[in-house]
């Protein structure tokens, strides 16, 4: 039974009023009295009622805490250290950095670690590794790291990174090749707690799907579905699904191989292989009408259905081998107001585990049709 389904459990009665009840009935047997209200005595008790309730309360909360669909924050990384599970720290985003010269030089040009360049004068980005500009040449390209870890160093376009920090010699300018990513933030409770419900997985010898699963979503905490498959006997595609639809660079694939390859994760006679998802592209083309006793809602129930397309276009996206299914986006459309939909597009379509279905480029067509009669 999945975590979320199972029944909410208690310790202990946390309900004021019946623990109030419990201490005043055990007094009045005890003394063969009947409190009145304003009775020092019954105040007295409801006081001491009050404590234990608390006391309960803590008691109930401290024995949640010990169960994996309760905890959380440090009594979550406790119980992840029962499996050797620890929780995935902060990553660095990583850019590639290229350093040219004004003109070419007939000596090699020295560019250290740790040279740092910045887009905004404030967020530092240093390379990981020494680099030289061969004699002849006029630029060379290296990796450099985010000093600040989490997202925030993530999202600088080409070339914004372009503030040389620690000059160099001979080195005029300096700029970043491609989009900066890799980043992220501490890993979410609610995933760790998946992996940790899955972390028993590791201890098998005979190349469980689900083992894979859990040594690639440790990888990177922006992995969102993993799918394990076996074309062939022998053969495994793991492939690589991250959060909100993007698919994987080559960094993540490279780190998602790292940790699935060694010979003491699978066994020595299967061949692993780590992709990324094969994308499905659909479009989606509708009209969509008001009832007339909707009509003087029409602005805001037009608001409601922006928003529930652009749900169905990232819960298409979320889930590898989610199939194509018009029938959600007709749902969620007639949940957010609308009266009735015309769909043209998208046809209902099945996917593998290999694929997820993405908006195609210039594919979102949506006609507001009007008020029509109930």
């Amino acid at each position: 039974m999945s975590s979320t389904n199972l029944p909410n459990i208690s310790f202990c009665e946390t309900n004021g009023s019946k623990v109030e009840q419990e201490v005043l009935s055990v007094y009045e047997s005890i003394t063969g009295t009947s409190l009145a209200a304003g009775d020092p005595v019954r105040l007295l008790l409801e006081g001491l009622a009050y404590t234990i309730t608390v006391q309960r309360q803590v008691i109930d909360l401290t024995g949640k805490k010990n169960l994996l669909a309760y905890a959380g924050g440090d009594h979550l990384d406790h119980l992840g250290e029962l499996t050797d599970t620890p929780r995935l720290q902060p990553f660095f985003s990583q850019a590639e950095i290229r350093f040219e010269l004004g003109e070419v030089q007939t000596s090699t040009v020295h560019i250290p670690a740790g040279t740092r360049l910045t887009p905004d004068s404030k967020l530092m980005f240093a390379t990981v590794g020494p680099a030289e500009i061969p004699a002849g040449s006029l630029y060379i390209d290296t990796t450099a790291i985010c000093e600040t870890a989490g997202t925030i160093g993530n999202g600088f376009v080409p070339s914004q990174i372009n503030r040389v920090v620690d000059p160099v010699a001979g080195v005029t300018k300096a700029h970043n090749l491609s989009t900066t990513l890799g980043g992220a933030e501490i890993e979410a409770d609610d995933r760790y707690r998946e992996r940790i419900k899955l972390s028993p997985e590791k201890a098998s010898v005979a190349g469980p799907a689900g083992k894979y699963q859990y040594w690639a979503e440790s990888a990177h905490q922006d992995i969102g579905d993993v799918a394990v498959l076996s074309p062939t006997p022998g053969k495994v595609d793991i492939i690589v699904l991250m959060k909100n639809g993007e698919l994987p660079t080559a960094e993540i694939l490279n780190a998602v191989e790292a940790k699935v390859s060694p010979e003491d994760v699978r066994p020595l006679t299967d061949n692993t292989e780590v992709l990324a998802a094969e994308t499905v592209e659909y479009t989606i083309e509708l009209s969509w009408f008001v009832g007339r006793s909707n009509a003087t809602l029409a602005a805001s129930i037009q608001t409601k259905v922006d928003k529930a397309i652009a749900d169905f276009i990232l819960w298409q996206r979320s889930a590898l081998g989610r199939d194509i299914n018009p029938t959600e986006l007709i749902h969620l459309i007639r949940q957010a107001g609308a009266k009735r939909v015309e769909l043209t597009a998208p046809a209902y379509g099945q996917l593998t585990g290999r694929q997820v279905a993405i908006l195609a480029p210039d594919g979102l067509s949506v006609i507001y049709g009007g008020v029509e009669d109930d």
